[in-house]
């Protein structure tokens, strides 16, 4: 049976079909990318998909959001966050997950592979509200004493709600063009915009 990327991401047939995914996202020798990134709005599944596809291959899992964030989502300075990334990616085998433009330059100049999980606004907004439900109710640490409580995630202007429909809008415009940039010229690009996975767009030649 195959795994269908909404399946990894609602929790579901984890492991039957778990190789036959990740391998979705290799070269087109068949042979795993030594070094990927995985970006999309909050809630698209990113981190699921990137702890999967590193998981699956034995390399090292990259979650940004767990450097950036410190005890009382107090955020580390810019100074700081870059020379953890910069340590955290110098190994020659890892998958990452973020979307954080003030390392990206770092990120994306030593990966040979971006996955971007463009999911339609009606698929991705369903997911992060019962996502934050789940994490208020469960009090889930999610990095470094961080966690989400129902007034943060509904009453308040940093909710990562407001935030996910604030940000879809802005990555589906933004980030046709950074990828095309010169810089990034190096990278395959798989753009998912289906979420039972079907095909994806192809990579640019």
């Amino acid at each position: 049976m195959f795994l269908r990327l909404a399946d990894l991401i609602d929790g579901e047939g984890r492991r039957e079909g778990l190789g036959e995914l990740c391998r979705r996202f290799c070269a087109d020798d068949g042979t795993p990318y030594d070094r990927v990134v995985v970006v999309g709005t909050s809630g698209s599944g990113k981190s699921t998909l990137a702890a999967a596809l590193a998981h699956e291959f034995g390399f090292e899992y990259v979650e940004l959001d767990a450097l950036h964030w410190l005890p009382g989502w107090e955020m580390r300075s810019i100074e700081e966050f870059r020379r953890i990334v910069q340590k955290a990616v110098i190994c020659d085998r890892w998958v990452a997950d973020g979307n954080y433009g003030k390392v990206r330059d770092i990120v994306w100049r030593r990966a040979q592979a971006v996955i971007w999980l463009d999911f339609p606004f009606p698929v991705v907004m369903p997911r992060i509200i019962s996502r934050s439900i789940r994490r208020a109710a469960t009090r889930r640490e999610l990095w470094n004493g961080c966690y989400e409580t129902f007034r943060q995630s509904f009453m308040s202007q940093n909710s990562v709600i407001l935030w996910a429909a604030k940000s879809w809008w802005r990555r589906r415009e933004r980030y046709p063009e950074i990828l095309t940039r010169p810089r990034y010229s190096h990278l395959d690009v798989f753009r998912v915009t289906d979420p039972g996975f079907g095909e994806d767009e192809p990579r640019p030649g």
